[in-house]
């Protein structure tokens, strides 16, 4: 007899908590397969230099994103539009965000050995564009 009081007592706060969680369920967006959602489309990241980081460290991360990583650094040469504003920490942004924009749908990280950080600014200055792959 106890067990079936107790049991009667326990279903409704069960259905209420099932409710409850079907309830805040309904409120977080939904992606569709084979649809771009607009709320996600408009959720852009790039990857840049961590201001804080030693110019000697952002040559080196950013030596390796623009040949073994395999990023387009040809916009940051002398006589491209990315080539000013003339300093390591916008060369190294541009080849940072190149190489992760690139590989980042195959699992790559906008890290570069604590060098660089993700933002949701876009980056682009004057001539010089960012570019942005969803």
């Amino acid at each position: 007899m106890s067990l079936s009081l107790a049991t009667s007592f326990r279903t409704p706060s069960l259905i209420a908590s099932l409710l409850l969680l079907l309830l805040l369920a309904s409120h977080f967006p939904q992606r569709s397969e084979g649809k771009e959602d607009d709320e996600w489309e408009n959720f852009k990241e790039w990857c840049i230099a961590d201001e804080q980081t030693p110019a000697d460290e952002l040559q080196r991360a950013m030596e390796w994103a623009c040949g073994k990583g395999g990023g387009d650094c040809s916009k940051i040469q002398k006589g491209q539009p990315c080539y000013f504003p003339d300093s390591i920490k916008d060369r190294a942004s541009f080849a940072f965000n190149s190489y992760y924009q690139m590989f980042k749908r195959k699992g790559a990280t906008c890290y570069f050995n604590s060098a660089a950080m993700v933002t949701d600014l876009d980056p682009s200055q004057g001539s010089c564009k960012f570019e942005y792959l969803p």
